[in-house]
């Protein structure tokens, strides 16, 4: 009888063992979704990421615009991505990122800016995303800006919006670009094109180029050297090869 009762209490206190360690696997496998806070009279700056996303052309402008919002007397930025899901998406080199709002779903706020980084299938499947091209389209006509870094661009070609302008993508890409959209006005040797409220830049590290000269038009130099000052950033305007069309 005693063995009885030791061995049924060994079991209850196993039993009770394994679902206390179940119990925050459960609690870790729940993600709770954390709707950003966009405070009012500021630039509303859209990111627009998948899988593939590359990480220097998502993060060099969002770090840029990020810090307008620790400067005074501009009217500064809200940043948060979308994504056609709001599971993570894994950037090119691993990041994973959870997205803000999901464009095929969500009720978005209203975009003011923007910002297509390249990714991984700009050049072949991702064009093929009539959802995803659509979006770009929708947003463009009411955006301020759209800017693309990298290959980003052949989204936006891809979409129309870039008809009748001129544009820019990365140096290495500018002959498929050409080949993918020979009616474009396609500008090389250049960092970044802007050309009404349409801005492409060459990508990479020269992402901050292009967000910068954003910022400049927007604020002023004093405020780019700045923003660019706080990164460590050496920003002259005058020194980066680029284009302006239509400002």
């Amino acid at each position: 009888m005693k063995k009885t009762i030791i061995l049924l209490s060994v079991l209850t206190l196993l039993i009770g063992c394994k679902n206390q360690e179940q119990k925050p696997s459960l609690e870790k496998n729940t993600a709770e979704r954390i709707v950003p806070k966009l405070a009012k009279n500021r630039y509303n700056v859209a990111f627009l990421i998948m899988d593939g996303t590359f990480n220097t052309e998502f993060t060099a402008p969002f770090d840029i615009f990020q810090h307008t919002q620790y400067r005074a007397g501009i009217k500064s930025m809200n940043v948060f991505t979308v994504a056609n899901t709001l599971k993570p998406v894994t950037t090119f080199e691993g990041v994973r990122i959870l997205p803000d709002y999901d464009y095929t779903e969500d009720d978005l706020p209203p975009i003011d800016i923007l910002v297509v980084p390249s990714a991984e299938h700009h050049l072949d499947s991702d064009l093929e995303d009539t959802t995803l091209i659509n979006f770009v389209r929708k947003i463009s006509e009411k955006a301020l800006f759209v800017t693309s870094h990298c290959d980003g661009a052949f989204v936006l070609a891809k979409s129309g919006i870039l008809d009748g302008r001129v544009s820019t993508t990365f140096p290495s890409d500018i002959d498929k670009y050409k080949t993918m959209f020979p009616n474009l006005d396609v500008r090389e040797d250049v960092i970044f094109v802007h050309d009404g409220k349409f801005i492409t830049s060459a990508g990479g590290a020269r992402s901050f180029d292009a967000a910068l000269y954003l910022c400049e038009y927007l604020y002023g130099a004093e405020i780019a050297r700045s923003l660019s000052g706080g990164l460590v950033i050496d920003w002259d305007l005058s020194k980066v090869p680029h284009t302006v069309i239509k400002p």
